[in-house]
């Protein structure tokens, strides 16, 4: 007779497998009909999940679920650094900073107050709510750039501004949470805590990176060369946790390691071509099972009860969320950037381009998990908020792009 043990982990195999059969079939149904495979991979999850099929059932708060959403995301957000060019960023920083700082602000200001008169939410709930589900998701938003090829200063900006304005929306949730289990709300004390978080992980990403492409592609000292691939995730998780130890933003962290790997050959370093190739090929497959896994997850974890009473009064602050604050944001923080000098055309994809993901449903439940007062009513509208951006905003946005002339040319 076997053991308790033997059977969770035969429990969680079964999990697995199913999830990973489940998004080999939806991503092929994905490439088919050229849409972003997220897309599919949430809707597969919610079929999937307890509300329908009951195939999996793995419960937002477990361990595993959390491994999963850490590493998982952390990895994307490598993979969408890696494929960063500080040439094309540097025309760009001036946008990427405001929409990740005062954007998400500008964000959260006008989306928490229609949650506090759609949603009759008291003041302080209503902010804690739109801080949750201000910034974008890079999650979400890597894999739809990396399968749709539109104008590169654009797609860098918005993989850039996602990757940073986590920070920011955190610190803004942290800090309202703070006032509402009777903290003392300070401003000097939010930018001392929110410029750690974010230098932090700026030099955590930048130290990982450097020694990564040292060992990895150094003239004489790349020893690693072979295991580059491994190394990888081995780097990942260090800076992550590295980050996360000093009170930064391991999100950060990761992406800018990704960043300086991406750019190494900046620094000197240059890795022999067949080494490379296998290295970004394990970087492809780890990074499309890694949002496999997420987002079949997150859609299995989806609470139609809970949903179902607000979803009404819910989408009406989705549509100012999505259709005022969102564009308001772009406009105010993108307008002032004379370097980058942003054609209408550009601005609308940007207004559009806006999904909300993992970043905020995890925020969400942690709510749930510390039982916040309006907590329920908090991740009901998290989860309509990254539903409708995710199946609305990430399907139209080939579209989109092709209509305003933004696609790039892949002949």
């Amino acid at each position: 007779m076997e053991n308790a043990s033997v059977e969770v982990a035969k429990h969680w195999l079964f999990i697995l497998a199913i999830v990973l059969t489940t998004g080999m079939v939806v991503g092929r149904i994905a490439q088919f009909l050229r849409v972003p495979d997220v897309v599919l991979f949430l809707l597969a999850g919610i079929a999937i999940g307890p509300s329908v099929l009951s195939w999996i059932s793995v419960p937002s708060e477990s361990t595993v679920n959390q491994l999963i959403l850490v590493f998982g995301a952390s990895y994307i957000l490598f993979d969408g650094g890696a494929s960063l060019s500080f040439r094309v960023l540097k025309s760009v920083g001036i946008t990427v900073v405001l929409l990740a700082t005062l954007g998400v602000l500008v964000t959260a200001g006008v989306t928490g107050v229609a949650a506090h008169f759609f949603l009759s939410l008291p003041w302080i709930s209503a902010f804690l709510l739109a801080a949750v589900i201000a910034s974008t998701d890079p999650a979400t938003i890597i894999p739809v750039f990396k399968q749709i090829k539109i104008r590169e200063r654009l797609t860098q900006a918005v993989i850039s501004e996602s990757a940073f304005n986590d920070a920011t929306g955190a610190i803004l949730t942290f800090t309202l949470l703070g006032v509402i289990t009777g903290g003392n709300f300070s401003l000097a004390g939010s930018l001392a805590q929110f410029s750690l978080m974010v230098i932090g992980g700026l030099v955590a990403g930048a130290v990982f990176g450097y020694l990564a492409a040292f060992l990895i592609a150094h003239e004489k000292y790349s020893f690693l060369m072979e295991f580059a691939p491994l190394t990888t995730v081995v780097v990942v998780a260090g800076a992550y946790l590295a980050a996360d130890g000093i009170n930064s933003s391991g999100f950060m962290a990761v992406f800018v390691f990704g960043a300086v790997l991406g750019n190494a050959d900046m620094l000197g370093f240059k890795m022999k071509k067949d080494y490379q190739e296998r290295m970004h090929e394990f970087i492809q497959v780890t990074a499309l099972a890694s949002r496999m896994i997420i987002f079949i997850l997150l859609g299995s974890q989806v609470d139609f009860g809970l949903v179902g009473q607000y979803v009404w009064t819910g989408l009406g602050v989705i549509f100012v969320f999505m259709l005022i604050a969102r564009p308001l944001t772009v406009f105010t923080c993108a307008l002032p950037d004379r370097i980058a000098k942003w054609t209408w055309q550009e601005l609308l994809c940007l207004c559009w381009t806006r999904e909300t993901g993992v970043i905020p449903a995890a925020l969400a439940g942690l709510l749930l998990g510390q039982k916040i007062a309006d907590a329920k009513v908090i991740a009901s509208i998290t989860f309509l908020a990254v539903a409708a951006t995710i199946l609305v905003q990430a399907p139209t946005t080939r579209f989109l792009a092709q209509r305003l002339g933004l696609l790039e040319d892949t002949k």
